[in-house]
């Protein structure tokens, strides 16, 4: 089960609309005996384990805590391979070995920058990740897929948004390395972004020239390639995306400088391609998590409510925020353990990180949770591997 979380501030259209149909086809795990090299060398780079049947070994592999696994990727070629592949996370499932990490992107103290770390608890120190290639970004969009953290586009925060970006990077928490993936076919940022059945699209934001956007694009990590699809039915900028039962959800922002915050909800069903619309939905929200088969929000005017949107009925229901410290703490959205998180993006000294527990008796739905940026929490998402 992989979540994806993220906060409104994270995150041209062409003249001419470039269409193109992809065959997206769900994940299929690949088949083991695939084996195209010579006998004289298969020992060497077939057999992950020499004596043992392939299903076998791959099971030994993954039930390695992963920890191990940075180091366990340069025994050989073979080994690296199968840690890269997506198939890892399949088999681990099967073993019952997944285990569940928060990452965090935190802003650096003296708000110089900001590094992404893995939250640890029981007063363990947070461990950072290794830097992200590339410029300082802001405006990008976070997704999980496959296991992996990728970043998605943004602005160099340096310079602002004069230097909008079609970059794409993958973390892989198997082998804690950074890789470059793909390009976009336009650079973007402030966008709505998730997965939808093993595939990520991206709609809208701000492009190169400062135009509010209405382009969709898909990438499929099987091809490592981007395709434009069909766009938003008007521009949308600072929205956020989310999916639900292979539907994309593209929600909040506004559509242009003048008409303000929209309500409507741009749905694309992936299975006839087409986008429709449900008008109830939120206004200036600054984070929201996807829990289950709920969205959770916050909204800009409102930072004690939680808003819950269910999908199944396009219903809304508010969940008040008790108070901790002061009543106008800003909060960032995680997920860990089946919880909702509520980290401060605020400097509150002595703040404890909320916990939200949806399947808890009314009256204790909420406590603590001893997860804790080391500082300010710009985003964060949940992998679950």
């Amino acid at each position: 089960m992989l979540t994806l979380v993220g906060t409104r501030e994270q995150f041209v259209q062409p003249k001419t609309c470039l269409r193109a149909t992809m065959q997206l086809k769900a994940p299929t795990r690949p088949k083991l005996s695939s084996c195209f090299v010579p006998q004289r060398d298969c020992n060497q780079y077939c057999a992950l384990i020499p004596g043992l049947p392939e299903d076998l070994a791959k099971i030994c592999l993954a039930l390695v805590p992963r920890s191990h696994f940075p180091v366990m990727g340069g025994v050989s070629k073979r080994w690296m391979s199968f840690l890269e592949n997506k198939e890892l996370v399949t088999v681990r499932k099967e073993v019952g070995k997944l285990e569940e990490y928060v990452y965090v992107l935190t802003a650096n103290s003296g708000a110089k920058g900001s590094h992404w770390e893995v939250l640890e608890g029981q007063g363990q120190k947070n461990t950072p990740l290794p830097p992200m290639p590339g410029p300082t970004k802001a405006g990008f969009g976070v997704i999980v897929l496959d296991g992996k953290l990728i970043v998605v586009a943004g602005y160099d925060a340096d310079h602002g948004k004069e230097r909008v970006s079609d970059e794409v990077y993958k973390y892989d928490p198997f082998l804690n390395r950074w890789t470059v993936l793909s390009k976009m076919n336009v650079a973007r940022c402030d966008f709505a972004c998730a997965e939808v059945d093993g595939v990520i699209y991206v709609a809208g934001g701000f492009g190169p020239s400062g135009d509010s956007l209405s382009s969709v694009e898909v990438y499929d990590p099987e091809q490592n390639k981007w395709m434009l699809i069909e766009g938003l039915r008007r521009p949308r900028w600072g929205c956020f995306g989310c999916s639900f039962e292979g539907k994309m959800y593209v929600m909040g922002g506004r559509s242009s400088f003048t008409i303000g915050n929209s309500r409507s909800i741009d749905v694309y069903n992936t299975n006839n391609h087409a986008w429709g619309e449900v008008k109830n939905g939120c206004v200036m929200v600054t984070a929201h998590a996807v829990l289950g088969e709920k969205l959770f929000c916050i909204e800009w005017k409102n930072q004690r409510s939680l808003a819950i949107f269910n999908p199944a009925d396009n219903s809304w229901q508010k969940v008040p925020v008790p108070l901790t410290g002061s009543s106008s703490t800003r909060f960032s959205l995680g997920i860990h353990e089946g919880k909702l998180l509520l980290f401060s993006m605020e400097e509150e000294p002595g703040y404890q990180t909320l916990m939200y527990d949806p399947a808890a008796p009314t009256g204790s739905e909420w406590c603590t949770s001893k997860l804790k940026p080391s500082g300010l929490c710009l985003c964060s998402v949940t992998i679950k591997a």
